[in-house]
């Protein structure tokens, strides 16, 4: 078998017919230390996953958070000392699906994320899907606007 002299950098895009496209590993990689680092607090380590203008999206809430920053604040101040497992990962070339179950205390919800990724291979956009409509906590509007 012939092995190639050099390997292709996680973070360099693969050319198919003239087209970029990320390796699907590296986005489901990604998506998987989001929910660890996000799992273990490691808020520094979750940041450097994310495009500096990454958006998140609450459809039950109705909120959007634009923004690095704002967005590992939202992480940081969210209440409760919850946990996430990652139940399934789904991902192709620039996005990715994870069904999550997360625990708070005896509380067990699973929720659905989209997750799609940045020209650089950073996570650009997520989605979060929860079972049921609810309305957001108090105290968070300074970071998330209601659409």
């Amino acid at each position: 078998m012939v092995r190639p002299q050099g390997r292709v950098r996680r973070s360099e895009p693969l050319s198919v017919a003239g087209c970029r496209l990320f390796r699907m590993t590296d986005l489901r990689e990604a998506v998987e230390r989001y929910w660890a680092h996000a799992d273990a607090r490691d808020w520094e380590a979750f940041a450097e996953l994310l495009a500096e203008d990454v958006v998140y999206t609450l459809p039950q809430t109705r909120e959007r958070i634009s923004g690095r920053e704002r967005y590992v604040e939202f992480n940081r101040e969210y209440p409760g000392d919850w946990h996430v497992r990652i139940e399934r990962v789904v991902a192709e070339p620039g996005q990715a699906v994870t069904w999550t179950q997360v625990t708070v205390g005896l509380e067990e919800m699973h929720a659905i994320t989209f997750f799609t990724a940045d020209a650089h291979g950073r996570i650009a956009t997520v989605t979060d899907f929860w079972p049921e409509p609810y309305e957001p906590p108090a105290g968070r509007d300074h970071l998330a606007e209601r659409y």
